[in-house]
C-alpha cells in the first residue's frame, strides 16, 4: 500500500481529523474498568484477573510502537492506520467470542495482545504526518490527535456502560457489546484510513527528489545519543507521577478526606476521576500547543518543575483543602497529558523529520515502565502503611515524596538535553523533503547549530 499523496490544493487541515478518527477510538483503553466488573461477575475472575487484558495491551502497545515504528515510517499512514483498524477491532471480535463461549484466555489474547498491537501502531501512525504537515505547528498538530487518546474514554466509558445496561451483563450481554464495539470502531477508523494524505515530494529544478532540510537522524542512529535518552527518562518520570494520581484517583480522594467533617462520597470521587480525564485530555492539546511559542524545553520545565511543587502541595496541604487537592492533581493530570503530546515536536526538534515516527515509537517504551512503575508505587506503599495502622493522607505520603524524587530527575534530565551532535546526522540523503504547507519557525533552544565536539 503506498502512502496516498495529496493532490494539489489540498488542505491540510483535513489531516489531524484522520488522525483523530483512530486516536478517538483507540483511546477506548482508558474505558476497560467498565467491563472489569460485568467480568468479574459472569465469568468469576478476581479485579487482578480482570485488568490482564488492559495491562498486556499497555505492554503491547509500547513494544508494537517501538517494533513497528520504522514499518510505519516505510510504509505510510494509511498502512499503518490499517493495520490499526484490523488489529483493534479483531480484538473487540476474539474478545466477544471469547466471552460467549466463557473462554477468558480468548478475551486476553484478542483485547489485550491483538488489540494491543493495534493500540501502538495506531498511537504512532499519524505523528510523522502530523509534523510534515505542520511543520509551523508541530505541538499543536501532534497535540490534536494524541488528544483523541486521552479524550477516547470520555465517549466509551458511558456508550460501554449504556450497551452493558441495554444488553444486559452476563456473558452474552458482554460478548453483544464487544462485537457492537469492533464493529462501530472499524467503520469510524475506516474513515481516518479513507482521508489521510502525504505532503506531496518537492522537487529540484532538474525534476529530482530534494534533500530533506536540517539535522536529519536516523530511528538506529538516535539510539545511540544521550538526546534519545535523557528523553526516555524525562517522559518515563512525567507519566509515573501523573499515573500514579490517575490509577488510584477514586479511592485515593476517598481517602484523603475520609478523616474530615466533609468526606468524598462515591459519586463525587467518579467526578473527580471524570475531572481527571478531562484535564488529561486539556492538556494534550493546550500545553503542547503553548510548546510551540515557548519551545520544547521550557514546557517541559513546566511539566516537571511545576509538577513537583503540586505533588508538594498536595502532601503538605491537601488534607486541609480539597479545592487545593483537585486544582493540584488537574494541573498534574493536564501535564501528564501535556508530556505525551509534545514529545514527538521535542523529538523533530532534536532529530529533524526523516525518521521521527520510528524513534517516537521507541520512545514509547518509557510509557511500558511508567504504567507499571507508577501504580506499583502508589499502590504498593498505601498497603504497607495500611499494614502499619495508618490511615486517611498517610498512606500516600511517601509514595508522594517519591514522585517528587523521579519529577525533579526528569527536571535534570530535560536540563542536559542538547542538540544532536554532528556525528550522529544522515549524509545529503535522496529521501525526498515534503513541499513546506507553511512557513517553518526556529523558535525552540534545541534549533540551534550542533555542539561541537
Amino acid at each position: 500500500m503506498s502512502p496516498p499523496v495529496a493532490p494539489p490544493g489540498w488542505s491540510r487541515w483535513l489531516v489531524p481529523p484522520a488522525a483523530l478518527s483512530v486516536h478517538l477510538s483507540i483511546g477506548q483503553a482508558y474505558a476497560w474498568s467498565v467491563f472489569k466488573p460485568p467480568l468479574e461477575s459472569a465469568l468469576g475472575l478476581s479485579g487482578t484477573q480482570s485488568a490482564l487484558p488492559f495491562q498486556l495491551g499497555i505492554v503491547m502497545l509500547g513494544l508494537s510502537a517501538a517494533f513497528g515504528g520504522t514499518l510505519v515510517e516505510r510504509h505510510g499512514p494509511r498502512w499503518a492506520m490499517t493495520v490499526a483498524l484490523v488489529c483493534f477491532s479483531s480484538g473487540f471480535l476474539l474478545s466477544a467470542l471469547g466471552a460467549a463461549v466463557e473462554q477468558y484466555w480468548l478475551i486476553v489474547l484478542g483485547y489485550g495482545f491483538v488489540g494491543g498491537i493495534g493500540l501502538g501502531i495506531g498511537y504512532i501512525s499519524p505523528v510523522s504526518t502530523l509534523i510534515k504537515w505542520f511543520p509551523d505547528r508541530p505541538g499543536m498538530a501532534t497535540g490534536i490527535a494524541i488528544m483523541g487518546f486521552g479524550g477516547g474514554a470520555l465517549i466509551a466509558s458511558p456508550w460501554s456502560a449504556q450497551m452493558l445496561k441495554s444488553f444486559g451483563t452476563d456473558n452474552s450481554g458482554i460478548a453483544l457489546a464487544f462485537l457492537v464495539h469492533g464493529l462501530t470502531y472499524a467503520v469510524f477508523m475506516l474513515l481516518g484510513v479513507l482521508l489521510v494524505r502525504v505532503p506531496r515530494p518537492r522537487e529540484r529544478a532538474d525534476g529530482r527528489p530534494a534533500p530533506l532540510e536540517g539535522v536529519q537522524v536516523s530511528a538506529r542512529s538516535a539510539l545511540r545519543t544521550p538526546q534519545f535518552w535523557l528523553l526516555w527518562l524525562v517522559l518515563c518520570m512525567n507519566v509515573t507521577a501523573g499515573i500514579g494520581i490517575l490509577e488510584k484517583a477514586a479511592p485515593m480522594i476517598t481517602d484523603f478526606f475520609a478523616d474530615t467533617s466533609t468526606p468524598v462520597s462515591a459519586t463525587a470521587a467518579a467526578g473527580f476521576v471524570a475531572l481527571l480525564s478531562a484535564a488529561n485530555m486539556a492538556g494534550r492539546i493546550g500545553w503542547s500547543s503553548t510548546s510551540d511559542l515557548i519551545g520544547r524545553k521550557n514546557i517541559y520545565r513546566v511539566y516537571l518543575g511545576v509538577g513537583a511543587l503540586m505533588y508538594t502541595l498536595i502532601a503538605l496541604f491537601g488534607d486541609s483543602s480539597k479545592p487545593l487537592f483537585v486544582l493540584c492533581a488537574l494541573v498534574v493530570l493536564s501535564f501528564y497529558g501535556g508530556g505525551f503530546a509534545t514529545a514527538p515536536a521535542y523529538l523533530k526538534d532534536l532529530f529533524g523529520t526523516y525518521q521521527v515516527g520510528a524513534i517516537h515509537g521507541r520512545l514509547l517504551t518509557a510509557w511500558s515502565l511508567a504504567g507499571v512503575l507508577g501504580p506499583l508505587i502508589v499502590n504498593w506503599i498505601a498497603d504497607h502503611q495500611e499494614e502499619a495502622g495508618r490511615h486517611g493522607s498517610a498512606l500516600y505520603g511517601t509514595s508522594f515524596l517519591i514522585m517528587i524524587g523521579l519529577l525533579v530527575v526528569g527536571f535534570v534530565a530535560n536540563e542536559l538535553v542538547r542538540p544532536v551532535h554532528a556525528r550522529y546526522h544522515e549524509p545529503a540523503t535522496t529521501v525526498p523533503a515534503t513541499t513546506d504547507p507553511a512557513p517553518k519557525e526556529g523558535n525552540d533552544v534545541t534549533r540551534q547549530q550542533p555542539e561541537s565536539a
